[in-house]
């Protein structure tokens, strides 16, 4: 007999609330975060999310609700959890006199370490991070990509065991973004839990086990990406066809599809699920109808957003 182990939670929160006044920034918020995963929290700007990140790293309190983070339950033992968690915020933490090796030998002393753990921690994290050459340059030099890096690598002094990463990325150029991600991969790899902000929708995309959307404090779905992007009407398979007549049997044979001739092509409702693929293609067999080519079209995470949110100032694949 086997038994399935219980998922770890690196982020439990129930009943959250939080209120400014008359305004409800958090309404009732329900999620639960595995541990050793990455969880992206999307939503348009004033949606609640900084504030969500603000109550779960104890930098404010919460009107109503219970929170554990890191095992530890956030309004009985509210030490345990910033011990156990490190924040990257929007904007740097950088002192921009010090250089790239000062600013994390400082980290290293506000964490309490010993002055030789603290330079090795310091010289670990500068090859980790591939600041090795502009360790002793002022942190003024350093490009947007560098600076964020080490931002995160202060992070890192502490080894904490949940990160809160909010809008990691943003105003870095491609190049600079991958890295970050190749960073965040390699820290889960480590079994850290990652807790996301981003503005970026292939960010949450490419990184996020599970991605929820907040919307005027409330929390509007919760699932995978293609979980997601499945609830979204718009999800088609195109099958292109070899010539005219097989465009015409499989256009017969599928109810509801609709048809390219130009193209060679038909476009059939899907939800690119494994089992409504297995059905058409099983359809298709049956009335011995070849395909030449099939591809699967779904909506994009872009889509979900405004499906859900009902904003429709989409740029891109950013969140305005």
């Amino acid at each position: 007999m086997t038994t399935t182990m219980p998922v770890r939670q690196g982020i439990s929160v129930t009943g959250l609330r939080k209120s400014y006044g008359s305004k409800l920034v958090l309404d009732d918020v329900d999620l639960t975060v595995a541990e050793g995963t990455v969880f992206a929290l999307l939503g348009p700007n004033g949606a609640g999310k900084t504030t969500m990140v603000q109550i779960l790293s104890t930098l404010i309190g919460a009107d109503a609700g219970v929170v554990s983070v890191a095992g530890h339950d956030l309004s009985t033992d509210p030490g345990a959890v910033r011990a156990a968690i490190g924040v990257t915020g929007q904007f740097s933490a950088l002192d921009e006199l010090l250089t790239g090796e000062e600013n994390l030998q400082l980290m290293a002393d506000l964490n309490h370490l010993r002055r030789a753990e603290g330079r090795r921690r310091a010289a670990e994290l500068l090859e980790r991070f591939d600041l090795v050459e502009a360790a002793r340059k002022p942190t003024s030099t350093y490009s947007g990509g560098m600076q964020r890096r080490l931002d995160l690598a202060m992070t890192l002094v502490g080894t904490p065991r949940v990160i809160f990463l909010d809008e990691p990325t943003t105003g870095l150029d491609p190049r600079s973004r991958r890295t970050m991600w190749q960073i965040i991969r390699d820290l889960v790899g480590d079994g850290v839990t990652i807790f996301l902000t981003t503005q970026y929708l292939d960010e949450a995309d490419h990184l996020a086990d599970r991605i929820a959307v907040l919307d005027q404090g409330r929390l509007v779905a919760e699932g995978t990406a293609a979980e997601l992007k499945r609830r979204v009407p718009g999800g088609h398979v195109r099958l292109q066809f070899a010539d005219l007549a097989g465009l015409d049997s499989a256009a017969r044979a599928l109810a509801g599809s609709t048809r390219d001739e130009a193209a060679l092509a038909l476009q059939v409702p899907s939800d690119g699920g494994v089992q409504s693929l297995r059905a058409l293609l099983d359809r298709l067999d049956d009335e011995s109808i070849d395909v030449n080519e099939l591809s699967v079209e779904m909506p994009d995470l872009d889509d979900v957003f405004l499906a859900l949110t009902g904003h429709n100032d989409k740029e891109g694949s950013v969140l305005r």
